[in-house]
C-alpha cells in the first residue's frame, strides 16, 4: 500500500509562482511512477504532468508547458510541481498520484495510477 501526502498551494496572482510537494510511502519512490492532476468545477479531472520511476521521462499536458516544472527526489521520498506565471484557468483542484511502475515512460491517463491524494486547492487570483 502506497500513501501519498501532499502539500503546498493556497491563493496566488496572476502571474505568480506556487510549488506543490508530494511524499511518498509505503514503496520505495525508486519504483514508482508519478503524477499532478487537476480538477475544477464542473470539469473532468486533468493529467498536468508525469514523471517515470528513473526522472528521465516526464510529459506535460500542452496548457501548462514551460511554465510547469515536475520534478522528483527520491532521498526525500518527494515529488514536486514548482508552477509559475500563474493564470486564472490554473484555479483547480490539484491531486499527487502513485504507480508502481519500471516503465520507460508515464502516462497523464487517470487510470495509471493506483494511489491518489486527498488534493489541495490553488486558487489564481486576477
Amino acid at each position: 500500500q502506497v500513501q501519498v501526502v501532499e502539500s503546498g498551494g493556497g491563493l496566488v496572482e496572476a502571474g505568480g509562482s506556487v510549488k506543490l510537494s508530494c511524499e511518498a510511502n509505503g514503496l520505495p519512490i525508486s519504483e514508482l511512477a508519478l503524477g499532478w492532476f487537476r480538477q475544477a468545477p464542473g470539469k473532468e479531472r486533468e493529467g498536468v504532468s508525469c514523471i517515470n520511476w528513473s526522472g528521465t521521462s516526464t510529459h506535460y499536458t500542452d496548457s501548462v508547458k514551460v511554465r510547469f516544472i515536475i520534478s522528483r527526489d527520491d532521498s526525500k521520498n518527494t515529488l514536486s510541481l514548482q508552477m509559475n506565471s500563474h493564470q486564472p484557468e490554473d484555479t483547480s483542484f490539484y491531486y499527487c498520484a502513485a504507480a508502481p511502475s519500471n516503465g520507460v515512460s508515464c502516462s497523464l491517463d487517470g487510470p495509471y495510477f493506483e494511489y491518489w491524494d486527498r488534493g489541495t486547492q490553488v486558487t489564481v487570483s486576477s
